[in-house]
């Protein structure tokens, strides 16, 4: 078994798949990378058992064949190569033998077959949607995911599919955030739970990819296709919580404010506030927004006022600033609106400009309990 392939090209595809590879593994075999051979085309993948991919790259040959080669050490040898065409070679001593125009290297290969087979799907259903809009519909969501063991399904981001639209949704009980396209349709009704790390894969390799991405899934397991690539992974097992029974249908209180200005004035005045509760205060009469913070242990304390856009009762409601600035930080428009109706009941921020035809950002925030 033996082919020639561009060094350059080869540590892009493998650098995407080594995002696979867990840095420490429960069987050894996972720690390689499986190549199999046909002719001119080379297939790799890379699992954790939960999570498989593989992408298909062009080569020089006429052979055929598979074998396990070490992740790690493939790669910081690639690292290190300027472009070239390297040869890879077989050989009979369980060496797979690396030439490149200035040397040699000899690694250690795995049998192939030892390799755990990635998972097939049973009569999938299927939807189409562009890299660019399920990159953002990711990297709009998953921040707002939890991270707690006891309760996996908050874990994940929710996917849910209809002829009406696609939504995705996440929540860790003190943020959500609901993404929804009204501009891309399902042929069928559909829900799952997508893990965390499937999802940063495809995060960063879809950001600027404006081609299609095909979605299967079934019961147990989705499958995204693009490119010349595939992701395999396993769904969370679980029933998502009802989250449009949090979401506050009545907030006569309605703030609109520039993101920038307020982003930053939450930034500067959290530095102040209690290291434990990251609690801010924000108070709001007329057309004036006061944010305050004090951390009594250490007597420090900041206050900021700024101009806005409201039209409502006087109210003070407490935030956590850190879950506010990671919501302002993920808004990419000019001016947001924070809609609320007491200070005991989540606030809405939703952007107000910046928006697709059809595209639609909720952001939930619950409140914290004020000391007064």
């Amino acid at each position: 078994m033996k082919f020639i392939v561009s060094s350059t090209y080869l540590l892009k595809q493998l650098q995407v798949l080594g995002g696979v590879i867990n840095s420490s593994n429960t069987l050894p075999i996972l720690d390689n990378f499986l190549f199999e051979l046909d002719h001119t085309k080379l297939t790799v993948s890379a699992s954790d058992l939960e999570t498989t991919m593989a992408s298909t790259l062009d080569v020089e040959s006429d052979s055929k064949g598979s074998v396990a080669i070490p992740a790690r050490l493939l790669l910081d040898t690639l690292k290190t190569f300027p472009e070239q065409p390297l040869t890879f070679v077989i050989e009979d001593n369980n060496t797979v033998e690396i030439s490149s125009n200035h040397g040699k290297y000899a690694l250690a290969y795995a049998d192939g077959n030892e390799f755990p087979k990635a998972v097939e799907l049973e009569d999938p259903s299927k939807t189409v949607v562009t890299g660019d809009v399920l990159a953002t519909a990711i990297s709009k969501t998953i921040f707002a995911a939890g991270n707690d063991d006891l309760r996996p399904v908050m874990s994940g981001v929710f996917f849910q599919f209809s002829t009406e639209g696609l939504t995705f949704v996440a929540t860790d009980a003190h943020k959500l955030v609901k993404y929804t396209r009204e501009d891309i349709k399902a042929n069928q009704v559909a829900e799952f739970i997508m893990p965390k790390k499937p999802l940063n894969l495809l995060k960063g390799i879809l950001a600027t990819n404006e081609d299609d991405v095909t979605i299967e899934y079934n019961e147990s397991n989705a499958k995204f296709t693009f490119d010349n690539s595939e992701l395999i992974c396993r769904l969370i097992d679980g029933k998502y919580p009802n989250y449009e029974a949090v979401i506050p249908k009545e907030n006569p209180n309605k703030l609109v404010i520039d993101r920038n200005q307020f982003l930053n004035s939450v930034r500067r005045v959290s530095i102040f506030s209690n290291k434990t509760t990251h609690q801010i205060r924000l108070k709001i009469a007329g057309a004036e927004l006061n944010i305050s913070a004090e951390d009594i242990d250490y007597s420090n304390k900041a206050e900021e006022r700024l101009t806005c856009d409201y039209q409502g009762d006087d109210m003070q409601i407490g935030f956590n600033s850190r879950f506010l600035t990671e919501m302002l930080n993920n808004l990419s428009s000019d001016n947001v609106q924070l809609e609320m109706s007491m200070p005991n009941r989540a606030g809405i921020l939703t952007p107000i400009d910046g928006l697709d035809e059809g595209e639609h950002i909720t952001m939930l925030v619950m409140p914290v309990m004020l000391n007064s």
